[in-house]
């Protein structure tokens, strides 16, 4: 039988374009330092360790290796590594490590340094023969699929601009996001630069340095160290791998998402998911994908994603807010991506999220997304009730 676990701790860095003060090992122990700070542990305190980085990145395989530097091994340790869904892969698989029984106590770090690699835009999973004539990199692939996107749901240029506006103000209020931009108008985001028609520069992610950790407890240990623990209640995981070309309606029909979330929905209780979801963290990597995973997601019908953002349903004030934090579209080091997701979602359900903080947050959703093939799920509560 399964028992229930929960977050009982989180700590991240500041994230930025280029982290010059910081090596590799010096973010992944910071944030490992401020997790076991916010849950008053110690190292050997831990059983396990999970990192989570697209190591290829950065040039160099078997970065957890290296790692045990920081612990001084020997220690139990296992990397995750699923592309984008690494982050929320780590936070699912941690959670089953303490679910099964065979730890008690899991600490989860995901960090990327993108200023030592710059190869996100490529498609490293593009097949390359198959897929070369279609889209080589990650701008270009999802400029065709927004395109159809646009056509098949009515979404406009300025719906997608809100988004934008949207997430990097949220980050503004968000001491360690990466774009901070409290000014930001919908003017500015359609001003900027095409990079591929119809994305827009401020339409797209950043690349990103940083790092981020949380502690996974079980219900014993979490009621011993946590006031508020967040109690994981679901998680589904769905990995395919279509050839780009086959994939005519990819963006608007994101069916390893859609399969994720009625997974989750079904074993949570979730049956309005507008309704019953306090706050979201969604991986959107674009701002056409929030539009999109709206739908996906059950939020809203088909084209009807438009409307929740010009009727600010998805703000701070909203009836569900979605990424408080600023999302991906802030901050983006890859393989820490996800850990931030699950992180800020669980900062939610403990009642730190300060300034970015959604009031009485209960349920928390959180995503990860991987090259349309990946999709995480999890349903974050402040209740017990259910197992994985």
């Amino acid at each position: 039988m399964a028992r229930e676990v929960a977050i009982i701790a989180t700590g991240q860095t500041h994230h930025g374009s280029k982290l010059d003060e910081f090596s590799q090992f010096d973010m992944v122990a910071e944030a490992m330092s401020l997790a076991l700070q916010d849950a008053e542990m110690k190292l050997s305190d831990l059983d396990a360790v999970l990192f989570t980085n697209m190591e290829l990145f950065e040039g160099r395989a078997f970065p957890d290796h290296c790692m045990a530097d920081i612990f001084g091994g020997p220690f139990s340790s296992y990397k995750i590594a699923t592309g984008g869904t690494s982050g929320t892969s780590g936070a699912i698989a941690a959670a089953m490590a303490v679910a099964s029984g065979q730890y008690d106590k899991v600490l989860l770090v995901g960090w990327e340094k993108h200023s030592e690699g710059h190869t996100q835009t490529g498609m490293s999973l593009t097949d390359p023969f198959w897929d070369r004539q279609i889209a080589s990199g990650a701008v270009s692939n999802f400029a065709l699929s927004i395109s159809q996107f646009m056509k098949t749901r009515g979404i406009t240029e300025e719906q997608a601009a809100r988004v934008a506006v949207k997430a990097r103000k949220n980050a503004s209020r968000n001491p360690y996001a990466h774009l901070k931009m409290a000014d930001i108008t919908v003017e500015k985001v359609l001003a900027s630069p095409y990079l591929a028609t119809p994305v827009r520069r401020l339409d797209m992610c950043p690349q990103s340095d940083g790092a981020c950790a949380l502690i996974i407890a079980s219900c014993e240990e979490a009621q011993k160290r946590c006031a508020r623990p967040a109690w994981v209640r679901a998680v589904a995981t769905r990995h395919n791998r279509p050839y780009l070309g086959d994939l005519s309606d990819r963006l608007s029909s994101m069916k390893t998402l859609e399969d994720a979330a009625r997974t989750v929905y079904q074993k949570s209780g979730i049956t309005e998911p507008l309704k019953q979801i306090d706050v979201a963290e969604i991986y959107e990597p674009v701002t056409y994908a929030e539009l999109a995973w709206y739908e996906a997601l059950g939020f809203c019908g088909r084209g009807e994603s438009g409307r929740l953002i010009e009727d600010g349903v998805t703000e701070m004030t909203g009836e569900l807010p979605v990424n408080p934090s600023g999302g991906v579209l802030s901050t983006n080091p890859v393989g820490a991506s996800g850990v931030i997701r699950t992180a800020e979602a669980a900062l939610q359900i403990h009642g730190k999220g300060g300034a970015r903080q959604v009031e009485g947050a209960q349920v928390a959703l959180v995503t990860g997304y991987g090259v349309y093939s990946w999709s995480d799920v999890m349903i974050l509560s402040s209740k017990r009730g259910s197992k994985l």
